[in-house]
């Protein structure tokens, strides 16, 4: 569909939901090891379905471990994912790196942020995330944690990882810190929990950037609480699908999610295990799910009106969105 493709291509674009380890190019790993990392590596064609959370979530571990081992290789695997993202025409950028990834390769979180930053091409603005686990309060991390909300180059915290496990009570004073500092918080809920954990997310945390958030629609009365107070849900849709969330992206949840109100961002999560980019991503909602070209745009700005950037340089975008949804 060209005229779809040229639309997605044009119009600015934001990606909010991205784990850099999950987003490592696969080329990088087929150059390191051509033996070991195949060129069609199999769970990343469009129509392979991960069995469960936890054996994706072993594959990326095992995967990125193989790469990420300094700080030089996550400024190499950055420098590589921007310049693709610059290349489909992404104007702004929140992502997340796994800082317990500290401990596992003794690289300092400090060092990995600045090397993350240092990636960053001219005409793209980036938020680091530093993203942790329920169950991380290891006696390592915990002084590390306790002290993300004076990081000043940490631009936001995010909890991910297996969404099943409990709050553990160091987690609400730590998001309340970095709340009360001024930084993004979000949280991984409603994926494979269901609303309770979105309630979770909002009341506890006090988190308004809900990544992924997708179950919403199995509890109207939180539906409507998420329409009414704003909050911003993440969606990855392709991943949804491939994780088996919703048996097919046909059944997603967006439409109702998008038809009740709710403000919904478009975004890739793992690219490195779900092969896809956000082209993948807009061109199947307009194919599978029959969003048109309004509602993609629409997608589109919702990325840039919860920015964290200029007012000046969010205003610039959306109006070129618009201009390139009239010329259409």
């Amino acid at each position: 569909m060209p005229d779809l493709d040229t639309f997605i291509r044009r119009i600015p674009k934001t990606e909010t939901h991205l784990h850099i380890e999950g987003g490592l190019p696969y080329e990088l790993l087929v150059e390191l090891d051509p033996q070991r990392f195949p060129e069609e590596a199999p769970f990343r064609h469009a129509d392979y379905r991960y069995p469960s959370f936890v054996e994706f979530e072993n594959l990326l571990i095992g995967h990125a471990m193989e790469w990420f081992n300094s700080a030089e290789r996550y400024h190499q695997a950055c420098e590589a994912m921007f310049e693709k993202m610059a290349s489909l025409n992404i104007k702004y950028v929140e992502t997340s790196f796994h800082l317990h990834m500290s401990e596992f390769i003794g690289v300092p979180g400090s060092e990995i942020l600045a090397a993350i930053k240092s990636a960053v091409p001219a005409g793209m603005e980036v938020r680091i995330i530093g993203g942790m686990v329920r169950n991380g309060y290891t006696p390592f991390m915990k002084p590390i944690i306790d002290e993300l909300h004076l990081w000043e180059d940490l631009d936001g915290i995010d909890l991910h990882g297996q969404e099943w496990l409990e709050l553990e009570d160091w987690a609400q004073p730590v998001w309340q810190r970095c709340r009360e500092a001024g930084k993004i918080v979000k949280a991984h809920a409603g994926e494979f929990g269901g609303p309770d954990k979105i309630r979770e997310a909002l009341d506890e945390l006090g988190s308004r950037r809900i990544q992924h958030g997708v179950r919403a629609v199995e509890d109207e009365d939180l539906l409507q609480r998420l329409a009414d107070e704003g909050a911003v849900l993440d969606v990855c849709p392709l991943s949804n699908e491939k994780l088996q969330v919703f048996p097919a992206l046909e059944e997603h949840s967006l439409r109702k999610l998008v038809d009740a109100g709710v403000t919904c961002t478009i975004n890739t999560d793992d690219p490195l295990c779900f092969g896809n980019d956000l082209l993948d991503e807009y061109r199947a909602l307009a194919t599978r799910l029959d969003f048109d070209q309004a509602e993609l745009a629409q997608l589109a700005k919702n990325g840039f009106e919860h920015a964290r950037i200029d007012p000046s340089l969010k205003r610039e975008y959306i109006a070129e969105i618009d201009e390139v949804l009239h010329a259409t």
